[in-house]
């Protein structure tokens, strides 16, 4: 066996035993320790999980800071919620949604009506927040439109669609869609439905990891890194940062929207403050806390921040604000590589304490050194009187 699949069934081995870990703690050990109304708050929480994957490419991978990823998370959110809306409203005598109803709404618009089907639902979902994210990512990237000015714009949008919202009615105004009672045609009031949307959502986030991961690791992961280091110097090259950069975009636009999605059955709400500016920035948080650079960085911290939330805000529901400010400050100030890389650093400042040099640490590279050494090492030679035996 070469080096290189040496090191290869390592990695391998590594990432098949985490998943397994991962699939063990979702799907077994989740559902049998927590209650129901536990359950689904740990299935919101890996929503925002979801999103933050996406982020962790754009941002930790690609150096875009994306303050924006509530327009994509709220397309997909509002398709779904249109959907189960309608779905319900064939149910009744009325035949349109009841917020309508109230609203005195006589006629259901002209763009409810694709999404009343669950297959063009699903397309939408799938396809209009990437779609959308494209065309955005073209007129930006191509302009060479980067740094904060690309932060300002994303920001906008978010704000932009977030007042849209707010003032259109036929979408539920400013107290958006709830009052969901089924998800395509299984009751969301009953507790084994609700355990089924968990462990789909905790499937959807296993799945994007592994995207994620592939890509990170793929010729184009590479290609991204060196984008958001020295872009220029990639273009010498021969590459197109902006196509380089519109890919990572799409793909985090496009883990939002399944978020968005999954998000409207598992709270039964979705509201424009939902996906404004506030919970744009919330999602960021979450990665930089994390730690953007690394895998499963953005996914703690997504989740960690979540539940820091919805317990800090239990009970001391005017100083959490304050809180998440200063934690987002002490993160990006003094561990801009997360929590993630907080393990490297105080195992540097304990060294730096100790007076000794810093330890190498294992790696894949040192790992081939060392085979490499072993392998062109010369074979010791056999003593005299086995010379002799052999002649």
């Amino acid at each position: 066996m070469t080096i290189v699949q040496r090191l290869g069934a390592q990695s391998s081995l590594r990432v098949w035993g985490g998943f397994a870990v991962a699939a063990v703690l979702l799907f077994g050990l989740a559902p049998a320790v927590l209650s129901d109304f536990r359950l689904s708050l740990l299935a919101k929480f890996l929503c925002f999980a979801i999103v933050a994957v996406g982020i962790g490419l754009a941002w930790g991978r690609g150096g875009m800071l994306t303050l924006g990823q509530g327009v994509f998370f709220g397309i997909g959110a509002y398709i779904m919620a249109m959907h189960m809306q309608m779905a319900d409203a064939a149910k009744s005598s009325e035949g349109l949604p009841e917020f309508m109803v109230i609203a005195g709404i006589a006629e259901l618009p002209s763009y409810w009506q694709p999404f009343e089907s669950p297959l063009v639902a699903i397309l939408g979902i799938l396809v209009l927040p990437a779609a959308i994210a494209a065309v955005l990512g073209y007129g930006v990237f191509k302009r060479r439109v980067k740094g904060a000015y690309f932060a300002i714009l994303s920001q906008a949008l978010a704000a932009a669609l977030a007042i849209l919202l707010t003032g259109q009615q036929t979408i539920g105004g400013f107290t958006g869609l709830s009052d969901f009672r089924s998800f395509f045609g299984f009751r969301l009031s009953d507790p084994v439905n609700r355990q089924m949307l968990f462990f789909i959502a905790a499937g959807t986030l296993l799945a994007v990891v592994a995207i994620a991961r592939q890509l990170m690791h793929s010729r184009y992961g590479e290609l991204l890194v060196a984008v958001r280091d020295q872009e220029e110097r990639v273009r010498f090259l021969g590459y197109d940062p902006a196509n380089i950069k519109i890919v990572a975009y799409v793909v985090a636009a496009f883990f939002a929207g399944i978020a968005g999605a999954l998000f409207t059955p598992i709270v039964g709400i979705i509201s424009p403050a939902d996906i404004g500016v506030v919970p744009s920035i919330a999602f960021l948080i979450g990665v930089a806390i994390g730690g953007r650079t690394t895998l499963l960085g953005p996914v703690l911290g997504a989740i960690g921040v979540a539940w820091a939330q919805t317990s800090f805000s239990e009970n001391f529901p005017s100083a959490w604000t304050y809180l998440q400010g200063a934690l987002f400050i002490v993160v990006v100030g003094f561990l801009p590589a997360g929590l993630a890389g907080f393990g490297s650093l105080a195992q540097q400042l304990v060294e730096k304490v100790r007076g000794a040099k810093p330890a190498k640490t294992a790696s894949p590279v040192n790992e081939a050194e060392a085979i490499v050494a072993e392998a062109e090492s010369p074979e010791p030679e056999a003593p005299a009187e086995e010379k002799v035996d052999a002649r």
